[in-house]
């Protein structure tokens, strides 16, 4: 039997409350917590940070709006989020085609070998979404 401190592994104990546990638990708490901590690790190593103090150019990429007028950021949003709703209301087949040629800039020959069908029933699908999104948007 081990003793583990439940405050250790459960943020919602504000004081110390000490338990026995069978070795297995105890174990398997301790791996949980080092994979936890493994897991930060990763996610701060691979993340990218930047500092919107510097003038070199890398933030102006990440950040989507560049306006200082909230009547066009507002407007952007809008539009963005009516673009999705369209985008949305397609079925699953329209929708991932329209999006794989205009968001992720596929040909539509290249959709049609990758779905194995034919470049017109691509042409064709894509098509009748704009038209249905048109009605939407």
């Amino acid at each position: 039997m081990a003793t583990i401190n439940l405050r250790d592994f459960y943020p919602w104990y504000t004081h110390d409350e000490f338990m026995e546990v069978s070795d297995e638990i105890a174990a398997e708490l301790f791996a949980d917590r080092r994979r936890e901590r493994a897991y930060q690790r990763r996610t701060f190593y691979n993340k990218a940070h930047y500092s919107l103090d510097v003038e070199d150019g890398i933030e102006a990429a990440a950040v989507t709006c560049h306006s200082d007028n909230p009547e066009a950021v507002f407007e952007m949003m809008d539009r963005h989020c009516r673009l999705c709703c369209a985008l949305n209301s397609l079925p699953e087949i329209q929708g991932r085609r329209v999006e794989a040629h205009f968001l992720l800039g596929m040909s539509r020959k290249e959709i049609a070998e990758a779905e194995g069908v034919s470049e017109s029933s691509v042409n064709e699908s894509i098509d009748r979404g704009l038209r249905t999104m048109k009605k939407v948007f």
